[in-house]
Parts: structure tokens; C-alpha cells; sequence
């Protein structure tokens, strides 16, 4: 095991100090003010490092300030409706320009490209390792148990193989395998069975996303284009991402909340 995964085992078993959030809190609210004491009494190489530093956390921000910004497209109209006498065939059009439209599909893509979801569950347990990752240990050698046998959902491609059982270390059973999900759309109210194309995040950690391993508060992409969703553009929206609702694992299905 790394030397630093010691701090995350002990919260997983344990969880979080009850003071832990507020100590959080104001140490980032103490940040600003050490900064600027540190920038007072920095000077020579160590200060041109930090200034360097600072200059490119500034510009991160206000790049993602001006991502979030709502721009007012101001423009005239009156060039659209032309002057004098119009053709009957064209009186019921109106003067609409596109170019508002067009802006405001760029704003939805910028907010998507900065800003983080709004997901349904935004805070889920913390499960321990050893509850996801059961010890299997097989052939003569048995102190040497380094295959694990994961006891969660899991969703594996349709050109899954599974290696040779020698060298295999992580092994998913095929009847917790699974290809689809039931997904609901918060707006209509509906709910449908769409295939799951993978795992974008397991908040359980790094490994847990590789494998594809499903639990409560997982984000995966699904299929959504039987739904027939369009963009502004006119272009069918093919995978979208939906949080898991429930502990997979003991209901024998997954149910989901598409985000919107």
C-alpha cells in the first residue's frame, strides 16, 4: 500500500472529524489573508516563483468567470423586416434574428465545459475497501492472495474478455455484470431502460471508475438517443450522463436520474 493512503482508509472506515468541514471552512477563508502576508515579505528567486504562480491561477479564474458570464446580445432588428410593401406569402414571418439563439447555445456549452453538474445525491457513504474487494485465494501459494473478486455491479464493454484465471487479478462475476439501466428524466416524469455506454465517475475512487464498478452516486453515460433529444443545432444527442440512485448491488438493477 503508498504511504499516503493511510489518511483515506482511516475515513473510510471511520469517517470525518465532527468539527472537520468547519476547520476546512475557515482555513480557506485564513487562506487569502496568509498569501498576502507571505507576498509582503517574499523577495528574489522564491518571490518570482510564486508571482508565477499566482499569475496562472488568476488567469484559470478568469477564464472560468468569463465562461459562467451572461453576455447581453445587444443588436439591432430593424434591418429584418423590410421596409414598404411585403408579399402576402411572406406576412405571417417575423423579423427573429438567429444570432440570439446562436448565443445562447455557446453560453450553454461554455457553462457545461466549466461549471460542475448539479447531481441529485451530492454527498454518498464512503464504502471500505474491503467490503468492494473480496480476497480470493487459490493454488498452492496461498499467502501470496493478490486476486481480488469485486462484490458491487459492475459494467464491462461488449467486447469484454476476460484474461487467462492465472493472470487475471481483478475478477467480476458474470451475474453482476450489467448492460442497462433505468433512467429517469426529471422533467417528463418518464422512466426508461437505456444501455449504459460506461462509467465516467465512481465517487468511491480512481480504481472503482476503472474497473466499472457501479454503486450508489456513480455517474455513467447512457444512450439516450431512442429518446429522440435534439440540440439547438438540430443534432441527435447520442450519450448523456445519469447519477445512480440506489445500492445496485442489492436491488438487482440500476436506477438512475438523467442529468438535465
Amino acid at each position: 500500500m503508498p504511504q499516503g493512503d493511510y489518511i483515506e482508509l482511516h475515513r473510510k472506515r471511520h469517517g470525518f472529524r465532527l468539527d472537520h468541514f468547519e476547520r476546512k471552512r475557515k482555513k480557506e477563508a485564513r487562506r487569502p489573508h496568509e498569501l498576502a502576508e507571505y507576498e509582503k515579505k517574499a523577495f528574489g528567486l522564491k518571490a518570482k516563483l510564486h508571482h508565477k504562480k499566482r499569475h496562472q491561477e488568476k488567469a484559470v479564474m478568469r477564464k472560468t468567470i468569463a465562461m459562467h458570464q451572461q453576455r447581453e446580445n445587444k443588436h439591432k432588428d430593424e434591418d429584418v423586416i423590410p421596409s414598404g410593401a411585403v408579399p402576402s406569402y411572406l406576412l405571417d414571418r417575423e423579423g427573429v434574428s438567429r444570432a440570439k439563439v446562436l448565443s445562447n447555445t455557446v453560453k450553454q456549452k461554455r457553462k457545461e465545459k466549466a461549471g460542475k453538474w448539479a447531481v441529485p445525491l451530492p454527498s454518498v457513504r464512503p464504502i471500505a475497501e474491503e467490503e468492494v474487494f473480496k480476497v480470493v485465494k487459490s493454488g498452492k501459494r496461498k499467502k501470496k492472495a493478490w486476486k481480488r473478486m469485486i462484490t458491487k455491479m459492475t459494467f464491462v464493454g461488449q467486447n469484454f474478455t476476460r484474461k487467462p484465471p492465472k493472470l487475471e487479478r481483478f475478477i467480476r462475476p458474470m451475474g453482476l455484470r450489467v448492460t442497462k439501466a433505468n433512467v429517469t428524466h426529471p422533467e417528463l416524469q418518464a422512466t426508461f431502460q437505456l444501455e449504459i455506454l460506461g462509467v465516467k465517475k465512481n465517487p468511491q475512487g480512481a480504481v472503482t471508475t476503472q474497473l466499472g464498478v457501479i454503486t450508489k452516486g456513480t455517474v455513467v453515460e447512457v444512450n439516450v438517443s431512442d429518446l429522440g433529444l435534439v440540440t439547438p443545432s438540430g443534432k441527435v444527442v447520442w450519450g448523456k450522463y445519469a447519477q445512480v440512485t440506489n445500492n445496485p448491488e442489492l436491488d438487482g438493477c440500476v436506477n438512475a436520474v438523467l442529468l438535465v
